[in-house]
């Protein structure tokens, strides 16, 4: 799974990017600092099953902190977008192109409105945020229209003359883009086309697909950054203005200046955490001291800076994953070396044991026979679907 983290130019995407990854790329107070792609990898947390066995756990796949998993999760941060970049403005339809695969976007916005469209910094209240929300929502649309359109009538005459599915022709148009053909069925259902006639709709029609698909396949979380330089009421008016698009409140230079500073051994800090505690002051000057009390103000209106909070609750509100376990020793809940619980997986909430089978390897999934609940040690059919949490052994017939 990927997710891509999206916006225009100078509202704090790269300092997200490394809050949430630590890979340092190059940040600057003024526009198109990110000139190309950067990929890293973050992480989501979900609690860990150990403490059940009593016994610490061998992470392979995922550390594991405190009785926390944290499970890694694949990130692009994409260079500024801006208005017209479906038409290929500042190279948006390239950057946009970038973005095919990613499962759903962190949208970061300067929710104190002191970034121009351009990326050039203004004074707070300069722009309205929510307005940034509807422009980047009619990008996606259109950037996904247009490739939705690309030879469309053809293919469609053709798919119409065979009498073949529109859902072939759909997904023919939108490979590379990870849209699944059960994304593309409940796109079909919320947009009334005429599905026998695909050659008859409208540009109006494939742009109201278009729409549907982004909004099935590719869910959206906005991140309000620069949330201390703004108001919780001010945000709360945002956050109402945009729904149903989801929100939080973010910083995401204070969660930078954190997960640096306990890098370094200055602070002790848990990515997300409400507090952190200064190991020892006098390795510090007046200014770092200054800093880190301006963030515990920060910590104490806002609860935490949001940046670990935004992107679990796109990958676990947005995206409906799960974290599940498996084993190969349902009894020890260990793999083939012995090791507890070594891995843990990302899969869609109800995921069929099957089909997660074949996620592991596909060996396992073409010669599944059955799977058991560790917890339980009850056998479960190929189709029973998988919960939260779950510690499973996938039986196969060799």
């Amino acid at each position: 799974m990927e997710v891509g983290i999206v916006g225009k130019a100078n509202v704090g995407k790269s300092t997200t990017f490394n809050a949430l990854t630590l890979l340092d790329v190059p940040v600057a107070p003024y526009p198109f600092t990110t000139l190309k792609p950067n990929r890293g990898v973050g992480a989501v947390r979900a609690p860990c099953p150990h403490a059940e066995r009593g016994v610490p756990c061998t992470p392979g796949n995922s550390k594991c902190v405190d009785g926390v998993r944290w499970v890694p999760i694949n990130l692009i941060d994409v260079p500024g977008l801006v208005p017209g970049a479906h038409e290929g403005k500042g190279l948006g339809r390239e950057f946009l192109d970038e973005l095919r695969g990613a499962s759903g976007f962190l949208h970061v916005v300067d929710g104190a409105g002191a970034t121009a469209p351009d990326g050039v910094p203004a004074t707070p209240g300069s722009f309205d945020p929510a307005e940034e929300v509807q422009w980047l929502d009619d990008e996606l649309i259109e950037w996904v229209t247009a490739i939705l359109s690309r030879d469309f009538l053809r293919l469609s005459k053709s798919i119409e003359l065979v009498g073949g599915p529109v859902e072939e022709l759909l997904q023919s148009r939108l490979t590379g883009l990870a849209i699944s053909p059960g994304h593309i069925a409940a796109a079909l259902r919320e947009t009334p086309v005429d599905r026998a006639h695909p050659a008859r709709w409208t540009e109006a029609e494939r742009r109201a697909l278009a729409k549907a698909l982004l909004r099935t396949s590719k869910p959206r979380w906005v991140a309000w950054n620069k949330a201390d330089r703004t108001t919780p009421a001010a945000l709360a008016e945002l956050t109402e203005r945009i729904a149903p698009v989801p929100s939080t409140p973010t910083s995401a230079e204070a969660e930078l200046t954190l997960r640096r500073a306990q890098r370094a051994g200055l602070v002790r800090y848990t990515p997300g955490a409400a507090t952190f505690e200064v190991t020892d002051p006098e390795k510090l000057n007046a200014a770092q001291l200054r800093a880190l009390e301006e963030i515990r103000g920060i910590l104490r209106t806002w609860g935490t800076t949001g940046v670990q909070a935004a992107l679990e609750r796109l990958v676990f509100d947005g995206l409906h994953q799960i974290v599940v376990f498996p084993v190969e020793d349902e009894q020890k809940w260990t793999d083939s070396k012995g090791r507890v619980l070594p891995d843990a997986f990302l899969v869609p909430a109800g995921t069929a044991v099957r089909a997660f089978a074949y996620r592991i390897h596909t060996d396992l999934g073409e010669n599944f026979l059955k799977a058991v609940d560790a917890r339980t040690h009850r056998a479960l059919a190929a189709e029973h679907p998988l919960e939260a949490g779950a510690v499973i052994r996938v039986v196969t017939r060799r």
